[in-house]
């Protein structure tokens, strides 16, 4: 096989780089029919494969059987034709035309009067990588990206097009907006746009379509149900409560991230606590502040983020009295008493498990909450009633234990291990000296996308390419330390989109990466290279 490059990406992925898109879509091909030991998910990108193991040592085995692989030539492409049309008023129309050399009119023409050929999907669900006819519309992507694209934004980046399907983050170069629908569950293929299918952008002056407003929601159900079952009615959801599993692994290739909770550790120990199998649905709440009230007797536990745990006995009950739950600890919720959080303390992520779980639908396999492509259950609201699942066999409740959170070294400075690659050569030696030498401070405009890092010292820069040029998209890790123009680095968490056209400097080692989904903004990180047995240096080859 004609390849590149062998790359291991972070604790439990590889990454592949071919000469050309045959080549990524035959690799693509054989893996899907002959998977190895150990993968879990394949994603074709423009020159690249990326592969995802379940553990470091399968990856590391995946990296040496991929280099043997024979591959044979790809099918001939097939697809349907699709038309978009597309309100050309992007708000990087003015800067394309400059870029390109052309009139904003020239660079409409040109966008809509070519056949472009969706060659992968990636980055969100519905996002398909358009390749044109020619290179007149090829543009970088910008310096800084946003931290809002709107949902139905045409874009440029590179030799590609695409619309975004939902609001997300992206660095594109905004041309237009459609009205099309590029991602719908209730449809029998969710996406609109799929591999190897051809699309047409038609210019469009027409007004807007105005939806119907939707239905306003029944008033909540506060009635008991028939069923014995218990439900947890949510009175006021804090900043953000959602529920989380361990998420949609193998989905990548629909651009489906695997999402679920940030913090594996403390979610686990809430669930252990209170005597559930490990991926039962629990709340994970940020900044450890929520009031729910329990319909039905229930027992929960709340881990993660420092809380201070309320329970406020019914009107009348004589018998119960107000009452104060250690945090790691699981606790009984009568019928009708009112529990509330309030923060106190160290971490981010608060996470209340429930005896049972949450027994909400399922989403493509999970009752994870996405907050990158919108799939599953939406944030929770006031007013809203969770069913707790019926437990069966035996599950034994836990015994309290020793908080999860990350503890900072000397002047709270908290310290994540990290392993180099796939792209470090785009920064050189001294670039990751600059990323572990220096502080970093998590930014307020963190999610559980990523953490976006600051300058964490007086002295500190941001890091510099040694190489110039884009980077094509490519599949990218949990963990993941991408960086963007500003130099300023982004780590990848829980709801990261499953490709990125930025270099990957470095990784977070799977076992620091709780502790990096409980940083709250202002803390301040150390990066530390590592020697992990998970990890080793990447395996390479010469160039074909």
């Amino acid at each position: 096989m004609s390849q590149r490059d062998v790359r291991l990406a972070g604790s439990r992925s590889v990454l592949v780089e071919l000469p050309d898109l045959d080549s990524v879509l035959g690799l693509s091909a054989l893996l899907r029919t002959s998977p190895l030991p150990g993968q879990l998910d394949v994603l074709a990108a423009a020159s690249t494969v990326f592969i995802k193991a379940d553990c470091a040592a399968n990856a590391q085995a995946i990296a040496k059987t991929v280099r043997t692989l024979e591959l044979g030539s790809s099918a001939a492409a097939t697809g349907s034709l699709i038309t978009v049309p597309v309100h050309y008023d992007g708000e990087d129309l003015a800067e394309v035309a400059r870029l390109t050399s052309l009139s904003p009119e020239a660079v409409i023409n040109a966008h809509s009067q070519q056949i472009w050929r969706a060659a992968f999907g990636g980055f969100a669900p519905g996002f398909a990588y358009l390749r044109g006819e020619n290179q007149l519309l090829n543009v970088p992507r910008r310096a800084i990206p946003r931290k809002a694209v709107p949902a139905g934004a045409v874009a440029l980046a590179g030799e590609y097009s695409a619309v975004y399907p939902r609001q997300s983050p992206g660095g594109w170069q905004l041309i237009g907006h459609t009205d099309a629908v590029l991602w719908d569950l209730e449809r029998e293929n969710p996406a609109l746009i799929r591999p190897q299918d051809r699309v047409q952008f038609i210019p469009s002056r027409a007004a807007l379509t105005v939806a119907d407003a939707p239905a306003a929601e029944p008033a909540p159900d506060t009635e008991r149900p028939a069923s014995s079952a218990a439900q947890l009615e949510i009175l006021d959801p804090g900043l953000q409560s959602l529920i989380q599993d361990a998420g949609r692994p193998g989905l990548g290739d629909l651009g489906v991230s695997t999402a679920g909770w940030a913090d594996a550790i403390s979610a686990a120990q809430a669930n252990r606590l209170v005597g559930n199998q490990p991926g039962a649905a629990v709340i994970e709440n940020l900044l450890g502040t929520l009031t729910l009230r329990a319909r039905g007797d229930a027992v929960l536990a709340v881990s993660g983020a420092c809380a201070t745990v309320n329970i406020t006995p019914v009107d009348g009950d004589d018998f119960h009295e107000f009452r104060q739950i250690p945090m790691d600890t699981p606790f009984a919720l009568l019928d009708g008493e009112l529990l509330a959080l309030t923060p106190n303390g160290a971490g981010l992520r608060s996470y209340l498990g429930v005896r049972g779980g949450f027994d909400v639908p399922q989403v493509l396999g999970s009752r994870s909450s996405d907050s990158m492509s919108g799939i599953g259950p939406a944030p929770l609201r006031a007013g809203q009633l969770l069913p707790v699942g019926e437990v069966s066999g035996l599950q034994v409740v836990g015994n309290p234990e020793p908080s999860p959170l990350p503890v900072p070294a000397e002047h709270g400075v908290f310290t994540l291990r990290i392993t180099p690659g796939p792209r470090e050569d785009w920064f050189g030696a001294p670039g990751l000296a600059r990323l572990t030498g220096q502080l970093w401070k998590a930014s307020a405009d963190s999610n559980r996308v990523g953490v976006r890092l600051e300058l964490g010292q007086d002295d500190a820069r941001p890091l510099e390419r040694v190489r110039a040029g884009e980077l094509a998209s490519e599949g990218v890790a949990l963990g993941s330390l991408q960086v963007p123009p500003s130099g300023l680095p982004v780590l990848f968490l829980a709801d990261h989109p499953v490709t990125g056209g930025y270099p990957v400097i470095a990784a977070v080692v799977d076992e620091d990466l709780p502790a990096a989904a409980q940083l709250p903004p202002g803390s301040l990180i150390r990066f530390e290279l590592t020697s992990h047995p998970g990890t080793r240096t990447p395996v390479k080859e010469s160039r074909a």
